[in-house]
């Protein structure tokens, strides 16, 4: 079965990323692996509750697996660690806007999954 691997953050970005791929998934009659992966920082509250994005998921009729990571690798290397096991034929991103010196540099998950996926990456915005 072909999978979309999405990233996805409770931010404008990462509800658009996984929108997009949701889309994608069903075009594609793909399963959808959604990641959330968050790294602790001293003094930080848990991460964030994700029943709506389970909802979401619920109600788009598509086959998905949400997987929380907290392992404390930064998030690119979650997403293309993921991407590479299941054999993804997509993975999905959401970018934030930046200014005119921001856009010069990606920021440096995003750089790092768009040269590190073993398939194409689409990146949408937030």
């Amino acid at each position: 079965m072909p999978t979309v691997v999405v990233g996805y953050v409770p931010k404008s970005e990462g509800e658009a990323a996984l929108e997009r791929a949701i889309v994608e998934a069903q075009l594609r009659g793909a399963d959808l692996v959604v990641v959330h992966s968050h790294r602790p920082r001293a003094g930080e509250e848990t991460e964030p509750d994700l029943a709506q994005v389970q909802a979401r998921l619920d109600e788009s009729g598509v086959a998905y697996e949400l997987r929380r990571l907290t392992r404390g690798f930064e998030p690119a290397e979650d997403l293309v660690s993921l991407a590479e096991t299941h054999d993804a034929e997509l993975v999905v991103i959401g970018l934030r806007r930046r200014s005119p010196v921001g856009k010069l540099i990606l920021g440096s998950n995003a750089q790092r999954v768009l040269l590190d996926a073993p398939c194409p990456v689409l990146v949408v915005k937030g």
